[in-house]
């Protein structure tokens, strides 16, 4: 039993056990799937709070877990500590250096939001409810990747709090080995408080989606593999393959039926854009077509991602490379011939800007892919411990001649297709850094 009475008095935010009422909202994220229950749960109401917090926990001997919205939890937290940071969620915008400042606690769509009124954009991800730090400690592939490359390039800087206890700033000149390892490295580094943000100038995309309905599927996936192949650099597309659940909160012309959905993003002039969308929209008729010209403040429309808490499964891995065989064995897997526990399988396509790594480096995984490759699991939490796994693993054994190398960290939810998701070289270099900024191995990771 831990007495968190001196803790109590030494942060202003609410610390709780199991006993304590708020307790269970505080340790609640977005995946409804996950039930944590640490030892006690630390709200940060700043980063004063965060740093005594960690030092708290070094005395104690205690693991150190973070949480800002959840929104990437797949596993139970069921010891040590919990810091939330959902508190730290504030957004303050340098128009004169283009660069947001934000807490650890904030969700795409704020910064979105504010950076807009400005003519500004972040380089965010395909949800605006997703967590900006977890998001970025990643790296992060979103729905301008190509034309921009990955969102983490643009992290100026982060405001951390080390295993040491210790509050220092992680920059290009100033702990840049942490800064490194930040920009991509995910775990195990410390308790991001803050970050400084780069933003572009963009106020509006040629934009949006496409739906094409079952019988339309396989052409539309060859089609697409094939559309990629010679797509332009500033054309960054994604594809869903969709299964829509007989129940009464889908709409009844989608009800039970499977559908594909192409996603299209250009940044730049609204006549080059629909010239570039053209051979997608001539794939095959079109059921649903939301392609238009989008304020960048609705950029989540894009791929249009659930927005409220919801129980969630989820694992992915990289592919090297496209080809008819793949086509043949993604519809095979997960078409709308196959009996599985998934209600969407979707591909993005990389390349184009992803590839160019900073020019300081980063400690982003997966560069060298040609595309993502993600199974989402029917939201039945009974299924997710053994039927929806095993369904993954054999869709990942039908996919491995075209699974890279390298994967990505922000993909593996669940174990990935057991893949690496960092070089040999990189790993190494991660390891170095998280023993000098976290010699006790207070971070599990």
């Amino acid at each position: 039993m831990i007495d968190i009475t001196e803790l109590r008095s030494r942060v202003s935010g609410p610390v709780l056990t199991a006993s304590d009422e708020g307790f269970a909202a505080e340790v609640a994220g977005y995946n409804l799937a996950v039930s944590n229950t640490p030892d006690v749960v630390v709200g940060a109401a700043d980063a004063d709070d965060v740093v005594e917090a960690v030092l708290f926990a070094r005395e104690l001997a205690l693991p150190v877990h973070v949480q800002s919205t959840g929104h990437g939890a797949h596993a139970d937290i069921t010891d040590g500590m919990l810091i939330s940071t959902k508190r730290l969620n504030s957004v303050k915008i340098d128009l004169a250096n283009r660069v947001a400042t934000i807490g650890a606690g904030a969700r795409w769509g704020r910064v979105i939001s504010a950076a807009a009124q400005h003519g500004l954009a972040p380089i965010a991800g395909a949800s605006t409810q997703v967590g900006v730090v977890g998001y970025l400690t990643g790296g992060g592939f979103g729905p301008l990747s190509r034309s921009h490359g990955v969102s983490s390039d643009y992290a100026r800087g982060f405001t951390v709090v080390t295993g040491r206890g210790e509050l220092v700033e992680a920059t290009p000149t100033e702990n840049d080995d942490l800064y490194w390892a930040l920009r991509g490295g995910k775990n195990g580094l410390g308790v991001v408080t803050q970050v400084r943000f780069e933003l572009v100038e963009l106020s509006s995309l040629y934009a949006g989606s496409l739906l094409f309905e079952s019988q339309h599927v396989e052409k539309v996936l060859r089609g697409w593999l094939d559309y990629t192949q010679t797509a332009a650099d500033t054309v960054t597309t994604s594809i869903a393959l969709l299964r829509f659940p007989p129940i009464d909160a889908v709409p009844e012309p989608m009800r039970g039926k499977n559908f594909a959905s192409v996603r299209f993003a250009y940044p730049g002039d609204i006549g080059e854009g629909k010239r570039l969308a053209a051979a997608l929209r001539s794939l095959a008729p079109v059921f649903i077509d939301s392609i238009g010209e989008l304020p960048v403040d609705e950029i989540g429309l894009i791929h249009n991602d659930p927005e409220g808490p919801s129980p969630a499964w989820s694992n992915g891995t990289l592919l090297s490379h496209g080809s008819p065989e793949l086509a043949t064995a993604v519809l095979g897997a997960v078409g709308p011939g196959a009996r599985i526990p998934f209600v969407a399988a979707e591909l993005r396509h990389l390349g184009g800007a992803v590839r160019s790594d900073v020019p300081e480096g980063s400690a982003v995984g997966g560069r060298s892919a040609e595309y993502t490759f993600t199974l989402i699991g029917a939201p039945e939490p009974s299924l997710f411990a053994k039927l929806i796994p095993d369904a993954a693993s054999q869709i990942f054994d039908a996919l491995r001649p075209w699974i890279n190398e390298e994967s990505n960290i922000n993909f593996q939810n669940n174990g990935g297709a057991g893949t690496p998701a960092w070089s040999a070289e990189t790993s190494a270099r991660l390891g170095t850094v998280r023993v000098a900024h976290d010699p006790d191995r207070i971070f599990p990771h």
